[in-house]
């Protein structure tokens, strides 16, 4: 749970009155003197907030929600990881039937990172609940071998939180694996109905809101270079 002190959340409050205040109606307003004077108001109070601010930790980030994005999400931080040099696992838990794009794009950084697609598919193609378990908790396992390595600065557990909804794994040996990694590892753990024990214990979570799909509202399928 996110443990705001009260002087952080007056900062959060001023920051948020002063982009209120620029944004609103009155804009016009504001002379050139008016807006310099709130921009910099709001400058101060940020770089306070920075000078306090820890320099570094590992963070736990959760994208979850019924919207799109949550593993394109994750994918932008791989890759920025990758181009500050750090080696990055990626594990999928549902995903495998398909050869994804994204295994050939990051096919260029051999050296850093290591990509399993250890899912067979979606449940619905599957079929076989017991062969599900199977693989899911296989996943689990070459997980751990990442979060526990020091080695690798990022680790994205790829739908994880679908194998925990359907109950493949179960949320207590999740959050004991996440408490073995080393203090400055990230690890991203994405897909739908992430479970509130997981929240709860995260950095940072994003919750993907769901208002328009070509696919649910215009019938149009999973297209290359959007879906996979």
């Amino acid at each position: 749970m996110k443990n705001d002190t009260p002087e952080e959340l007056n900062s959060d409050q001023e920051i948020s009155r002063l982009i209120d205040e620029v944004m609103s109606s009155s804009t016009a307003s504001l002379n050139d003197e008016q807006y310099r004077k709130k921009m910099q108001r709001r400058k101060e109070i940020q770089d306070q907030r920075i000078a306090k601010a820890i320099p570094e930790k590992g963070l736990i980030i959760v994208n979850t929600g019924n919207g799109k994005g949550k593993t394109t999400a994750a994918l932008g931080m791989v890759m920025r990881s990758l181009g500050h040099g750090y080696k990055v696992a990626i594990v999928q838990f549902i995903k495998g039937a398909w050869e994804p794009s994204e295994k050939r794009v990051f096919s260029h950084w051999p050296d850093q990172l290591e990509f399993h697609a250890m899912g067979e598919g979606f449940t619905w193609e599957t079929q076989d609940r017991d062969r599900d378990l199977e693989k899911a908790n296989a996943a689990w396992e070459k997980s751990l071998e990442f979060i526990r390595n020091p080695e690798f600065k990022l680790v994205l557990l790829d739908e994880i939180n679908i194998a925990l909804k359907l109950g493949y794994l179960q949320v207590e040996q999740i959050l004991a694996g996440l408490a073995e990694k080393p203090r400055d590892k990230h690890i991203i753990l994405t897909g739908r109905g992430a479970p509130p024990a997981l929240i709860e214990k995260a950095d940072l979570v994003t919750e993907m809101t769901l208002i328009k799909h070509p696919f649910k509202d215009q019938g149009i399928k999973a297209q290359a270079g959007i879906e996979y």
